[in-house]
């Protein structure tokens, strides 16, 4: 099963300066052999390969010699990684690729091989770099496959290696109801379950939006190019880094806790992307990150063996009675709690649509033939 583990790195400037120069030539690479794949398909008509464009590589090398001192390699993963956009655009619709800029505020390049990490020591060594002094949290063992090193906005190095330790994913387990728990997010409460619990959003960003405003209007107040205006940058960069680490560290927390105390968890999925175009809302849904913590639970059902359920968007998850099923059409998005007209049942708005996003998950389990979920009907009334 593979598996990737992320260190930080403290490279010397001397480096560090060696660091940035492998990530400049990796991006050199990347916009130069896209825009010899545009070309050629514009005037010639033709394709250009991941072997054509290493093929090109020596050339492109002899008329800038200062690709010399890069590894190979990471030039050839360069390449690689500009054939597998090209894969997804044409087969999954991903997007087509784009240039890469030096204004990102992540950059990286991957050691495909010949690196070699020494866990006692505290080091590890790259091609045409050397050593760097690694913290390492926790240990693997297994077959080293890739490493990708990367460097963010305020300087921070991190190595991220993908480890096969040779071992298949575990087997899923079978789907009951008892051990199945729906989830439904919203902006008030973070997430809640259908067992009643809620977890309250945390509003990084919120807490720390004022802070923001003040470093933004420094920045703009410095004159470009100076050295006040560098350094004014930096203390923004941390501070939006402090508001992406705090969201991280309470998505992973959250995810790690549900995957382990529930053998199957359901989930709706949401079209973050439209509803981002609500101006009003767009801030909020951008700092609750509901696509990040979507695809958390997702490969970490697959390492522990759990299963996540996911139902359509369009499932009206919160207009149904999760007691008798009557569909209540003129339910507004302001009414939190309201009444079953049917079965007079009060309901919580949040705790009715993880429910029901747990039935209709079970539902759509039992009919592809999944042992333990018992299909509920759900009688629904026709609008008028």
């Amino acid at each position: 099963m593979l598996q990737a583990y992320k260190y930080r790195m403290y490279p010397s400037r001397e480096q560090g300066t060696l660091l940035m120069k492998q990530i400049h030539a990796c991006r050199f690479v990347y916009n130069h052999s896209l825009e010899q794949k545009i070309r050629a398909y514009e005037q010639e008509g033709r394709k250009l390969s991941c072997f054509d464009l290493n093929n090109h590589l020596p050339a492109l090398e002899e008329e800038h010699p200062w690709l010399k001192d890069v590894n190979s390699q990471s030039l050839q993963s360069a390449n690689k990684n500009l054939d597998n956009a090209f894969t997804r655009f044409f087969r999954e619709k991903k997007g087509f690729p784009r240039f890469k800029s030096k204004k990102n505020p992540v950059q990286s390049f991957q050691v495909p091989q010949h690196y070699r990490v020494n866990f006692e020591h505290g080091r590890i060594k790259l091609p045409k770099i050397g050593e760097i002094k690694t913290i390492f949290h926790r240990f693997f063992t297994g077959k080293v496959k890739y490493a990708t090193v990367s460097v963010t906005s305020t300087g921070k190095w991190f190595i991220s290696i993908l480890v096969d330790d040779g071992n298949p994913e575990p087997e899923p387990s079978l789907i009951s109801p008892g051990t199945t728990i729906g989830i439904d997010v919203g902006l008030t409460d973070f997430a809640t379950f259908s067992t009643g619990e809620n977890v309250a959003n945390p509003r990084h960003l919120e807490s720390s939006v004022q802070r923001l405003k003040v470093m933004q209007r420094r920045v703009s107040r410095k004159v470009k190019g100076s050295k006040n205006r560098q350094k004014a940058i930096q203390k923004l960069a941390r501070c939006h880094e402090k508001v992406a680490n705090q969201r991280n560290d309470f998505l992973h927390k959250l995810s790690n806790q549900i995957v382990s105390e529930n053998q199957a968890i359901a989930v709706e999925s949401l079209n973050v992307a439209g509803m981002q175009k609500n101006h009003n809302l767009a801030r909020s849904i951008s700092d609750v990150s509901w696509s990040t913590f979507f695809t958390m639970p997702e490969y970490k059902c697959r390492q522990y063996g759990k299963t996540l359920l996911t139902i359509g968007r369009f499932d009206p998850s919160s207009k149904i009675c999760s007691k008798c099923g009557y569909l209540k059409w003129d339910l507004s998005l302001s009414e939190r709690e309201w009444i079953c007209p049917d079965c007079d049942t009060h309901h919580d708005r949040d705790i009715n649509a993880a429910v029901n996003i747990k039935t209709f998950a079970l539902q759509v389990q039992n009919l592809v033939g999944v042992s333990g979920a018992e299909r509920a009907v759900v009688p629904v009334d026709s609008p008028q």
